[in-house]
């Protein structure tokens, strides 16, 4: 099969197109055919390399994947060779405490696709059967390969973290990314009040087309200055943010009193400032959030089937374009998600 292969960390062009076997499928396996998969910037750190932080190489990168059924080690009831599914992400134990009660991703196992194993830029992936779910019939590939990443975390920083309620406000940061336009709709949904973030007056036009009731323009104006404005000096509820040290200083300074910023990356880098003063005497939380739990799947794909989310795509690459994909991801310019069509 072909698959995209990354031996050496640095730029996309250690994103190699190869011919490779497809690896036996065990008892508790299952092979999928690809369709489409998504690309997203844990992909980017996969092939950059993070300071000590070993990946598996040589590895097949990507995540998000869906496709049909080729092969099972062993029978699985409610699954059949044929069938149409998407992938979850995450890999976990299933056997702790953690997976037990739902929270597979605090398993302290826990893995993800193309990240600690091969993943889904290929013809063909490997997966354990308990990371198939069955694809919503009303979806196309292409959609609910744009899905289970982006939506998952966003899911997990809005609605568990966050706790978002009615009326509140809500910053996205980094809205023109595929985590920024998913929780731009969660957080609709919830019925908050959502101001977009971005540095592209394009995207802030395209994410205020996904519920978001203002937008701030970077490149013009200041965070700070305009969120008090927007919210007549009070501060927003909740800042959900990605980005990291190029706004987390001044995104903090948004909140409101009690307030809480929700963090699941760091796309500007990791060192960021902190004024605890800030935090103790303003009352505020600081929240760290990776993945989300695979039974969020279930309410994410609901909506999604009855209209009320709807999943971002840019635009579609062949695989063989992975390094063209990467580098558009780079240079941010993209609103949502890219899937490569092996």
């Amino acid at each position: 099969m072909r698959a995209i292969r990354i031996h050496e960390h640095g730029g996309p062009e250690k994103l190699l197109l190869e011919e490779i076997p497809t690896p036996p499928v065990r008892a508790h396996e299952a092979k999928v055919r690809i369709h489409a998969a998504g690309v997203n910037h844990l992909d980017l750190w996969v092939r950059r390399g993070i300071p000590g932080v070993r990946y598996p190489l040589p590895i097949t990168p990507g995540c998000d994947g869906a496709g049909i059924i080729l092969e099972m080690g062993a029978p699985v009831k409610g699954f059949q060779i044929g069938d149409p599914v998407v992938l979850a992400p995450g890999v976990s134990c299933g056997l702790c405490e953690a997976c037990f009660s739902g929270r597979d991703n605090l398993c302290r196992d826990y893995g993800i696709l193309g990240e600690h194993r091969d993943g889904t830029y290929a013809e063909e992936v490997v997966v354990p059967i308990r990371n198939l779910i069955p694809k919503p019939p009303g979806l196309t590939f292409d959609q609910v390969a744009a899905i289970p990443l982006v939506f998952l975390t966003a899911w997990q920083m809005v609605v568990d973290k966050a706790e978002v309620r009615p009326g509140e406000t809500v910053v996205v940061l980094g809205a023109g990314s595929g985590v920024g336009s998913a929780a731009i709709q969660i957080a609709r949904l919830h019925g908050a009040r959502v101001i977009a973030v971005s540095s592209s007056q394009e995207k802030l036009d395209k994410a205020k087309d996904l519920g978001a009731e203002e937008g701030i323009n970077l490149s013009r104006s200041d965070l700070n200055e305009e969120v008090k404005r927007l919210t007549s000096r009070r501060g927003a509820d909740v800042i959900i943010e990605h980005v990291g040290k190029a706004v987390f200083s001044p995104a903090l300074r948004c909140l409101t009193w009690g307030g809480r910023l929700v963090t699941c990356g760091a796309t500007s880098g990791p060192d960021v400032e902190l004024n605890l003063r800030q935090v103790f005497f303003k009352n505020l939380s600081i929240l760290g959030s990776t993945m989300g739990s695979r039974a969020h799947f279930a309410a994410i794909f609901r909506h999604v089937e009855a209209g009320r989310l709807k999943p971002v795509v840019d635009r579609m690459l062949p695989l063989a374009q992975a390094a063209e994909a990467h580098q558009l991801l780079e240079e941010r310019h993209i609103f949502g998600k890219i899937l490569l069509t092996p």
